[in-house]
């Protein structure tokens, strides 16, 4: 089977590409907690990419991707964990935003 992900795709489509990935791919069989922890490495790696984007010193030898490919991993793992505990995120972003903008922010 050949994924697709339509073009302009809604978060829905990205939870639902990424669902259909895992189980091509066999990663539907990593723990919740192993893809957390995959998810933090990931934002590690994006640590590093703005660093380098920044002009920062980072170690030579150290292997640095794109801020691009660091922030599409991130979304992967972000969508296979509210896959996982059955959250829609765009319901989830709309739910939090109500609640954000009632906050007093300084």
């Amino acid at each position: 089977m050949i994924l697709i992900l339509k073009e302009n795709p809604k978060l829905a489509d990205i939870q639902n590409y990424v669902r259909q990935m895992e189980k091509e791919r066999g990663f539907n069989s990593s723990s919740n907690m192993q893809t957390c922890f995959q998810l933090g490495e990931e934002i590690g790696e994006l640590f590093k990419a703005v660093r380098k984007a920044e002009k920062m010193r980072i170690d030579s030898n150290s292997d640095v991707t794109s801020i691009e490919e660091e922030l599409a991993d991130i979304l992967i793992y972000i969508s296979a964990l509210a896959n996982r505990y059955h959250i829609d995120l765009e319901k989830a972003l709309r739910e939090k935003e109500e609640i954000n903008k009632k906050r007093v922010w300084q």
